[in-house]
């Protein structure tokens, strides 16, 4: 009877249902969160998580009926419970080491689609387990809490209430609290905290698991000061910075010349300051042609505006070679400003607008010179960036001679890949595309405009260049352009399929690399490897 007791309380039954349902949301979203600085947060990965998080529930839910009907006791019920809150609280502590290692062992076994096989082993391996113990609550509650046909269908009616509105909860929280204030491990670590305290209610209130209480608050708070260091990258020993935003895992490394901005642990720089100011060196050099393209020595005043402004290396450039632009920026992730303005010496005069690049066009009706689209990160383009609906918008607010430059950074090499179908797109909007490929990176930088004599005028301006490092640069570029010829491939709002060709692209990256490492262990076995890295 005493057992019993505690599930006469239908209101700590219904607050089990509700923070197991917040807890399955918390952890999903967690798991974004965990898998993006290593498979970005693309709706590939997105797809991933979801369905393997559907099936751990549809498993859960059909085993905890199946036990409920078998065995109707409470403790096998919060024993569960206790588990998952202990294997939750776990994911900060060893997550990051097992992903790394399913991936290091997928990609010398998986030949295509890496980024889905890797994605989909490690949220199998990490979150299938807990969240399937999760899916066993509202069948074992349903069975616990009816007391008698008459009212059954309210009281299910009410857990599944309890349930959604624990799951809304839990699908806010996070992204708008947890995450940005205290970071992804901690997250794990709060609603791993409170299903522990669920589960020790129970116990403590039925006199019964007295040792597995001991040992399961042991290994929580175990956890909890090995797993809240939010370190991502942790091979690294002295980064900068390193934290996590609404959107983006976050780092910032520093050396002797440059301050660099990355949002993905492995590979990839988002932004980069200078320390010399001489040239970076990248894509954004090839993009000062644009300003020349557009007669920037031939105008008093020129309006320059950057779609994914970032820690506004471009920005940094164009003000530093030309005093007579108005530079204005657009960013998503403010995060990522203040740390421009921390770190990367982002010129106080330069606004910074926090808006999605293509909303921000929608609501204001000015026209610019040079429009940069710089939106593109690995695998994650955002799809409502990259349709023909979209560049028709930028064309809008061109002036006549205004062109566009965007950076594509995923060059691919088969028919049909992703930078073919974004020039493919431009070139249904502008009439004249060019195109250069930039030397040392898989970037290709795009210019396109409605003026036909772009490139006279490229070649005019070049002429009246001041800086010697600047002109030569903007001539070895100009020297290769190429005119773009169109074809078929296009994106529009309804049909842009970016993570699919984007999927293939890295795919190829990585083959390549993989290819490589694995003809020096042919020949030179392990500890050619192991000097190599």
């Amino acid at each position: 009877m005493k057992e019993k007791a505690i599930l006469k309380n239908k209101l700590y039954l219904f607050l089990t249902e509700f923070f197991a349902g917040m807890a399955v949301m918390a952890v999903e979203l967690g798991a974004s969160r965990l898998l993006a600085p290593y498979f970005s947060s693309s709706q590939i990965v997105w797809t991933i998580i979801i369905g393997t998080i559907m099936i751990a529930m549809a498993l859960g839910n059909i085993y905890g009926g199946r036990s409920a009907d078998k065995n109707p006791n409470p403790d096998k019920l919060y024993g569960r419970m206790m588990i998952a809150a202990i294997w939750i609280a776990a994911i900060p502590v060893a997550g990051k080491y097992i992903i790394l290692g399913i991936s290091a062992v997928m990609i010398f076994s998986v030949n295509h689609n890496f980024l889905i096989w890797a994605a989909f082993a490690a949220c199998m391996v990490v979150f299938v387990f807990p969240l399937f113990l999760l899916g066993t609550v509202t069948p074992s509650l349903a069975k616990y809490t009816v007391d008698d046909l008459e009212d059954n269908g309210k009281i299910v009616g009410t857990l599944g209430a309890a349930n959604t509105i624990g799951s809304i909860i839990g699908t806010f929280l996070p992204t708008f609290v947890t995450i940005p204030a205290v970071g992804t491990s901690i997250t794990f670590l709060i609603f791993a905290g409170v299903l522990l305290v669920l589960a020790v209610i129970y116990f403590i209130s039925t006199k019964t698991g007295k040792k597995r209480v001991a040992v399961s608050v042991f290994v929580f708070l175990l956890c909890c000061f090995l797993g809240h260091n939010n370190s991502f990258a942790f091979w690294e020993k002295e980064l900068t910075f390193e934290g996590e935003s609404i959107y983006n895992y976050l780092q910032v490394k520093e050396d002797e010349k440059n301050v660099i901005l990355s949002t993905n642990v492995l590979f990839g720089v988002q932004s980069i300051l200078k320390k010399d100011r001489e040239l970076t060196g990248m894509y954004y050099d090839y993009a000062m042609t644009a300003p020349f393209m557009a007669g920037v020595n031939d105008k008093k005043n020129m309006d320059v505006l950057i779609l994914g402004m970032g820690t506004g290396t471009y920005a940094a450039q164009c003000r530093r070679y030309f005093d007579n632009m108005y530079i204005e920026g657009v960013e998503i992730d403010e995060r990522i400003t203040r740390l421009a303005e921390q770190y990367f010496e982002l010129p106080e005069d330069i606004p910074v607008t926090t808006y999605d690049g293509r909303a921000y066009l929608n609501a204001v009706d000015r026209k610019y010179d040079v429009i940069m689209v710089d939106a593109y990160q690995d695998i994650t383009i955002p799809f409502q960036m990259s349709s023909i609906e979209f560049f028709t918008l930028v064309k809008e607010h061109l002036t006549e001679d205004g062109v566009m430059v965007v950076n594509m950074n995923m060059r691919g090499k088969e028919e049909g890949n992703i930078n073919q179908y974004l020039a493919d797109t431009i070139s249904n909007v502008f009439s004249e595309v060019y195109t250069v490929d930039v030397i040392g990176s898989t970037n290709r930088e795009l210019f396109a405009s409605n003026a036909d004599d772009m490139l006279d005028v490229l070649q005019t301006n070049l002429e009246n260049c001041k800086d010697g490092e600047l002109a030569n640069m903007i001539r070895d570029v100009s020297g290769r352009l190429a005119v773009y010829e169109s074809g078929s491939y296009l994106m529009t709002d309804d049909k842009a399929p970016v993570e699919l060709l984007g999927m293939r692209v890295i795919d190829a990256i990585i083959k390549d690399e993989v290819d490589f490492y694995k003809d020096v262990y042919e020949r030179e076995g392990l500890q050619g490897l192991l000097d190599r890295w």
